[in-house]
């Protein structure tokens, strides 16, 4: 088997993996295995692995359940919370279905309003999220966050989370981290091995397969592939393309026309990177393993340049290291209609990008696939000016 079929072989093994999650989350229900269901990165994990559950993310990015659940919720809304919150009252994501409780945060108005409705479906317990991480207050609130739902957890499942425990829980997430990391900063080779949607799938990968130390070894695996291929003097890419990190919203399933429009056959561009929440933004920081573990899930978590946080320059610090690591060409800011913090944000991030001289276009957009044409028209005429 050559290196690139190698890479093809385990990456078709990771695009199988996740289309079985749905099955292996029933089979560790049917074993009394805790579910607990999260709709973002502040969820500490380590907190849910500690006390011997599996954390998965719930359904969020599809717009087949928005109408129900614009029964409920007005129409202006985000595409995120209507999502949501129409898959669990349709009954139709297989990981709510079987999650014990939810583990909800409040990083915008519309989800903690939302959540009320969803604990009437589910047991939902909400994080009181600080949003100025700088605040001398902020991180005494979110410590007790973490205590609070470290009780929550220990009750609902009758389980003590150690000091030993969480840091064998902080060990295993962080090898997560690393392994995870170690694939995003393949873009760093001059020569492109992969492109946007299968950095995509990687990131689904390490969220919906739950043997998680075999998780680790199969992404690094991949990595090994990729890099014994680039010694090789092979290339799964065109090498001309324009180099895109994408950052904004939380992408998913739905928005992978956003990609599909950026590396379409008549635009020589390919995305390098993902800035966002599920990618970069929740893996580029490990958590502290020398300090008591609460204080390392605090400092750990409370650092997520979430647009919610004010202000956020953290986010800005985050884009530079990162245009910069990847030799990004451009930037791609993709906003979801009526998520208010990303868009008035990019107006930052736009002013930012101009003084430093990269190329930037936001795109607002939602589940819908009906402006397919729009993005391939407007990504096309962006990748000429490049």
């Amino acid at each position: 088997m050559s290196n690139i079929e190698k890479i093809d072989a385990i990456l078709e093994e990771m695009s199988e993996a996740v289309r079985n999650g749905p099955v292996r989350i029933k089979e560790l229900k049917e074993a009394g295995v805790p579910v607990v269901g999260t709709y973002c990165t502040f969820t500490p994990w380590e907190l849910v692995n500690a006390v011997g559950g599996v954390a998965v993310s719930l359904c969020s990015t599809s717009d087949k359940p928005i109408s129900a659940a614009e029964k409920h919720l007005p129409r202006n809304l985000c595409p995120l919370i209507k999502s949501s919150y129409g898959f669990a009252l349709t009954d139709t994501c297989p990981y709510f279905h079987f999650c014990d409780i939810v583990i909800g945060e409040t990083t915008c108005d519309g989800k903690k309003k939302m959540y009320e409705l969803l604990n009437e479906l589910r047991p939902t317990h909400v994080m009181q999220l600080p949003q100025d991480p700088k605040h001398e207050m902020s991180r005494e609130l979110w410590k007790h966050e973490i205590i609070k739902l470290k009780k929550v957890l220990e009750e609902r499942f009758g389980v003590e989370i150690t000091d030993e425990k969480l840091r064998k829980s902080i060990e295993l997430r962080n090898s997560m981290q690393a392994a995870a990391m170690r694939f995003y900063d393949t873009a760093t080779l001059p020569v492109p091995m992969v492109g946007g949607k299968e950095i995509m799938l990687v990131s689904d990968f390490l969220k919906f397969t739950f043997d998680y130390e075999k998780s680790v070894a199969k992404v690094n695996e991949l990595v090994d592939a990729i890099l014994e291929a680039y010694a090789n003097g092979l290339c799964r890419k065109d090498i001309s393309s324009h180099r895109i990190l994408i950052t904004g919203c939380p992408m998913g399933k739905s928005l992978e026309k956003v990609v599909d429009a950026i590396e379409n056959s008549e635009s020589p561009s390919l995305v390098v990177g993902f800035e966002n929440c599920g990618n970069i933004k929740g893996f580029c920081r490990k958590v502290r393993e020398d300090i008591d573990p609460i204080d390392a899930l605090t400092e750990k978590y409370l650092s997520i340049p979430c647009s919610v946080m004010s202000p956020n320059d953290e986010r800005i610090s985050l884009i530079r290291e990162y245009v910069k690591k990847y030799k990004a060409d451009a930037v791609v800011d993709v906003i979801l209609q009526a998520c208010h913090t990303y868009n008035v944000e990019s107006y930052n991030i736009r002013r930012f990008l101009a003084e430093e001289g990269v190329p930037y276009i936001a795109v607002e957009t939602d589940y819908s696939q009906g402006d397919v044409g729009q993005l391939a028209t407007r990504f096309g005429a962006f990748t000429e000016m490049l």
